[in-house]
Order: structure tokens, then sequence, then C-alpha cells
């Protein structure tokens, strides 16, 4: 076994087919029985082959999609032994290992994608070391684990901060993130718009409220939502700001079907407050109660992205 920091792999082999991977980010939660993996491919829209090669030869992998370059692979901790098998199962996932404040994902594959294994995936940023068991590359397997620091993912539902004269809760969502990151370094992941219900009456305009993802290290999740926390105290516009916090893998899916029901129809406050309270669901009034009701439906929508900007109402069907 060869272990080689990022920088230590560069200086080693900087042969022209490696081609490294922009970023790996690992993620968990307190259960610590899943990891969430996002990789940022070397290519402009990323690999669908790749997706689809280690859906089908690792049974570690409970989901896997692309957009644009970024894969995430759902993945179950554990160790599974791989059957490799050129165009049919030609890569995957092996060993999944959450060990303190490291994340341990091993990869096998065979001609390209071995090379991906070690070589490519080392030298991404977000990366600490490279244990390479087998080199790859022609037809040979290449296996190597991957070991990037443990993150947290915290997901954050935002709504009402405008008002029917002036701003938008997108922008000043996506600005704060921005922010928060080129401020503090914690990852800035996901910023998406969903779409509420149409015809209440209490809208600003379109009615839709926001999702925000972050990784952090788990000493630093509070101080990222006190940061959101005073951010919005100073920004909105809004007498009715809120946002709702949740830092695991999976929504409960009461709050899902919270969130589809809200697309359709009227929700009150009282109704969000008792979902929230009954799932462990961190509220915070910022300036207002009202907003917990988009907020709280933002999140429910996460990960679900056929539901995420569709329209329900009178006009939907034009």
């Amino acid at each position: 076994m060869e272990t080689l920091t990022p920088s230590q792999l560069k200086e080693k082999y900087d042969d022209d087919w490696i081609t490294p991977y922009h970023e790996i980010i690992t993620i968990t939660d307190d259960d610590e029985q899943k990891v969430e993996l996002i990789e940022y491919h070397p290519c402009p829209i990323g690999s669908d082959w790749m997706i689809t090669q280690y859906m089908r030869t690792s049974p570690l992998i409970i989901d896997a999609h692309r957009d644009g370059n970024k894969h995430t692979y759902i993945v179950k901790c554990g160790h599974v032994d791989l059957e490799l098998k050129p165009s049919f199962q030609a890569a995957g996932i092996s060993d999944v290992i959450i060990d303190d404040d490291e994340i341990k994902i091993v990869h096998a594959g065979l001609a390209g994608a071995g090379v991906g294994a070690a070589f490519c995936r080392g030298k991404a940023s977000g990366v600490k070391r490279v244990e390479i068991y087998e080199k790859g590359g022609g037809s040979k397997v290449g296996r190597a684990a991957v070991v990037t620091p443990k993150y947290k993912k915290v997901i954050i539902g935002l709504d009402d901060t405008d008002i029917p004269t002036q701003g938008a809760t997108w922008t000043l969502a996506n600005n704060i993130a921005n922010e928060i990151q080129n401020e503090k370094g914690y990852k800035y992941l996901e910023h998406i718009t969903c779409q509420l219900f149409p015809e209440n009456p209490n809208k600003t305009k379109n009615c839709v409220s926001i999702i925000l993802t972050f990784a952090v290290k788990p000493e630093d999740e509070e101080d990222l939502i006190q940061t959101i926390k005073t951010k919005l105290e100073n920004k909105t516009l809004s007498d009715k700001t809120a946002f709702v916090v949740y830092d695991k893998l999976d929504v409960p899916q009461d709050v899902q079907n919270y969130a589809i029901e809200a697309k359709q129809s009227m929700k009150s406050l009282d109704e969000a407050q008792k979902i929230a309270e009954d799932n462990g669901i961190r509220v915070e009034y910022i300036t207002g109660k009202e907003g917990l009701i988009g907020a709280l439906a933002a999140l429910g929508l996460y990960n679900n992205p056929d539901e995420y900007a569709k329209v329900y109402g009178k006009g939907s069907e034009n």
C-alpha cells in the first residue's frame, strides 16, 4: 500500500492520463449509518457512465445522481465484495468507513475507472490522503481509499424576507450563503427555489420559499446557524421572517407530506408549529412567525426535484 497526500500524489504522478477531480466532500449525520458523497467530476457535465456503473456494481449505494459535473452518492456504511465486469460492472465502492473525524471510501474499477479510483480522486481538493492498494490502468484493476474530513449537512428552510414593494427572498438567501462561505469557509452546497400555493392571498407575489444547504464540521454547526440568524436580522425587509434547521440526511415523511400539501392549499401556522415540534425541526423566528409555514414546506421539498418548481392551481394547466 502507498499512502500519499494530494500534493505528494501530484508531485509523483503527473501522467497525461490522470485528470483530477475538482473537489470531494463527505457528509454524514449523528446516526453515522450513511454517508453523502459529493464528487465534482473533471469533465464539464460530469459522467452519467460513472453514475450508472457505480449503481450497477455496488450494493452499498442507495441512490446516485448527476447534476452537471456534481456527482452525489448516498451510501451505507460497511463492506461489500465487488464483482467487477468489463462494461457491465466496471467500477464501484466496496467500503465506507467513518472513523472519528474522517470518512474513508474505497473505490475499485477496471481500466480508466481504476485510474479514477486512486489518481484522479486523490488529487482533488478536500482530500486528506489516498491509500493506493492497486494502481490500475490499461486492463488492470485499480483500488484505493480516499480519505476526507467528516462533514455534517445542515439544511435551512427560509421564507418571508421581502415586501410587496422591495426585495427578493431567493437573492437575499443566496447572497447570505455566499457571504458565509467567503467569511467562514463553510461549504455552501445548494440553493433551491420551491414553488408553493400560487393562490395564497398572503403571498408577496410568486409565493416561493428557499432551501439552503451547507456542509460544516460538526463543531461549527451552531456558529453557522447563529451567523444566518444575525445576517437575516440585519438584512430582512419583512416582519414575518423565519427559518428552520435540520441536520439529518433524511427529511421526515410528515414534513414531506406537509410540503406537498403546502403547494396545493393554504396551511396554518398552528399546523406548521406542531409538525416542526413533532419531528424535531429547529425553528428560528427572526421578525415574525408567519415565515415558518413556507420555511417548513421548503424543508419538506428537499431532495424532491420533481416537486421543487411544479405549479399547482388554476393556471397550472397553461
